[in-house]
């Protein structure tokens, strides 16, 4: 089930950081699963709901009853999976170097795009440029999904004591466009049994607002559903797994890979004590090569 998030205000999705003026442009699956589970307990079906999915390890044998993903931007015709958006993996991203548009300024991409690489496909860089804001491919012409912007309030002291001025990041989106995800059920009796209520939960979560600052009214949403089949996704008749997973391992390579290892990080933050080893032998290598000490240049009168 293809789920479609219409925001009708600002949305406040909080980064890894917690940085009060940045913004996260993903909002993640886990913070969905989260809030559903939330929607789930004020709908009187906490207990049932989690014995479907978190407890279903221990309860069932064929997995959780239902699977969420991480919900991409879309923008323009909500029908047209050509407005769908992507992070493509890096097996197949970005394409060769093109002289009009600069592939690898884009973060998201359509999933058309994406399924073109894919089947080995040549991407022809007509009609198509990467909206800086939003990093977003689009059409040649056409504005990007969503702004990122920054809103003031005070917190006013009503005893007279003082204000508090603070600013605050935000997603802006535009009038045609939102967040996508999908909801993958284990089995027909898993859709039969959930799908009525999961739409429930998801249309009282976009009354009263996703991510963050929800009493300021951010993060509400008019929410659609649709049973559309996704591109790079069909059943295959070897092994006949399920168009969820096959989506999900094309992806998977993007997951696994490392990220990007920054110096000054602990263990905790991705650098283990074979890397920080590695990292000092480099160094004490390096050091060597100059003499251990930098020596100060020499300018001669003419300033050369």
């Amino acid at each position: 089930m293809i789920v479609r998030l219409h925001p009708t205000g600002p949305w406040r999705i909080g980064p890894d950081s917690g940085d009060r003026d940045r913004v996260d442009r993903i909002y993640h699956s886990d913070s969905l699963a989260s809030a559903v589970a939330g929607a789930m307990a004020r709908l009187g079906h906490l207990e049932e709901w989690l014995d479907a999915t978190a407890r279903a390890a221990e309860l069932r044998s064929t997995g959780p009853a239902v699977r969420f993903g991480s919900c991409f931007p879309f923008y323009g015709d909500t029908s047209s999976l050509q407005t769908m958006l992507v992070i493509p993996p890096r097996s197949v991203w970005p394409p060769p170097a093109s002289s009009k548009v600069r592939w690898t300024g884009a973060r998201f991409v359509p999933m058309r795009v994406v399924e073109d690489l894919v089947n080995g496909r040549i991407v022809s860089d007509e009609g198509w440029a990467v909206d800086g804001a939003s990093e977003c491919l689009t059409p040649h012409g056409a504005s990007g999904p969503f702004r990122v912007a920054v809103r003031s309030s005070a917190a006013v002291d009503r005893l007279g004591a003082g204000i508090a001025p603070h600013s605050t990041a935000c997603i802006e989106f535009a009038p045609n466009a939102g967040l996508w995800t999908i909801a993958s059920f284990a089995d027909e009796e898993a859709q039969e049994q959930w799908s009525g209520r999961l739409q429930g939960a998801l249309r009282l979560l976009g009354d009263s607002g996703f991510g963050g600052e929800r009493s300021r009214g951010w993060g509400r949403a008019e929410v659609s559903f649709s049973e559309d089949p996704l591109p790079l996704t069909h059943a295959h008749a070897e092994g006949g797994e399920s168009a969820w997973w096959m989506l999900r391992q094309l992806f998977a390579d993007h997951a696994r890979r490392p990220h990007r290892k920054r110096r000054g990080l602990g263990p905790r933050q991705g650098i283990d004590a074979n890397d920080r080893r590695r990292i000092g032998d480099r160094r004490r290598r390096a050091a060597s090569r100059v003499g251990g000490e930098r020596r100060p240049r020499e300018f001669s009168a003419s300033g050369v």
